[in-house]
């Protein structure tokens, strides 16, 4: 006997079952996050909205008051945010047209940029910054081949604004290469050849057809290597200035140096928001994605 052909209360208790069956296998994964991200979360917020007003405890917004009247506060927070804006506009615009190559190139060279391009994947984010000092530092690879051609004048970006961008981006290209390639799989290659056919050049295919098939893909990028930067500390904090701080950074020396960790918690509540603000961007392409039935 088929499933179809079963009586209405068998086929909806088998349908009950595989819900239940579905339900508990997601569950400890589920409870994981709730334990380990949820429950953490939301005590933080309670920690920051809870303050004391004559020996009584009250909620308030008064420690999130202080980190906005704080110059330094909002110095921190605008530099997090135009880092990230800016590193993550750079990786987009260096890994669409990378992607585009690697999409539609044919022979072996594309496999083996491919290979160098995911490389840092595999790199610790400590040894790339390392590697960036010696390299483009005051003393580096960089001001010594430009003093050999006879050049003076540099001025080196370590220890100042551009250091951590240089670095965040040459750490998130293979992340951002392989979310475009995957978004780039599902582009039908008939629908180009048919543009074609009718005259349509290159830029016209890139803009009617390739971006609009590719749209989730990019907001999936983007979303991704913006809460990987907002977030960041280690190349910040090796090779970012001491004065403003990313986020990571200064959440980090005000709870061990300062020791305040209700500050601490309120940059980081700060933090959560703007990045829960990007993280429904991802939400909601994903599931487009998954509602069109791509990867």
């Amino acid at each position: 006997m088929t499933e179809g052909s079963l009586p209405a209360p068998s086929l909806r208790a088998t349908i009950l079952r595989r819900q239940a069956l579905g339900l508990l296998m997601v569950a400890a994964p589920v409870l994981l996050v709730v334990a380990l991200v949820l429950v953490p979360a939301l005590s933080a917020v309670l920690t920051t909205l809870r303050v004391e007003v004559d020996g009584r405890s009250a909620l308030s917004l008064a420690n999130y008051a202080d980190f906005f009247a704080d110059p330094q506060s909002r110095r921190n927070l605008g530099f997090t945010l135009w880092t990230t804006a800016v590193a993550t506009a750079l990786l987009l615009a260096l890994c669409l047209p990378l992607a585009l190559y690697l999409r539609f190139a044919g022979g072996r060279l594309p496999a083996v940029v491919q290979g160098i391009a995911v490389f840092p994947l595999f790199v610790p984010g400590i040894i790339v910054a390392y590697a960036l000092i010696r390299s483009i530092g005051p003393n580096g690879l960089l001001a010594t081949i430009l003093a050999a051609f006879g050049i003076g004048g540099y001025v080196s970006p370590y220890l100042g604004p551009w250091g951590p961008v240089i670095g965040l981006v040459w750490e998130g290209v293979p992340l951002t290469l392989l979310v475009l390639l995957s978004g780039l799989a599902q582009v039908p290659l008939p629908a180009i050849e048919a543009a074609r056919d009718v005259g349509a050049g290159p830029f016209r295919i890139l803009i009617s057809i390739i971006l609009p098939l590719i749209r989730n893909s990019l907001l999936i990028a983007f979303a991704l290597e913006f809460l990987n930067i907002f977030g960041a500390f280690t190349l910040p904090y090796l090779l970012g200035p001491a004065s403003p701080e990313m986020m990571g950074v200064y959440m980090q020396r005000t709870f061990g140096d300062v020791r305040d960790p209700v500050a601490a918690q309120t940059q980081a509540v700060v933090t959560f928001l703007i990045c829960a603000a990007v993280g429904v961007l991802y939400v909601r392409a994903i599931s487009k994605s998954r509602a069109r039935g791509a990867p």
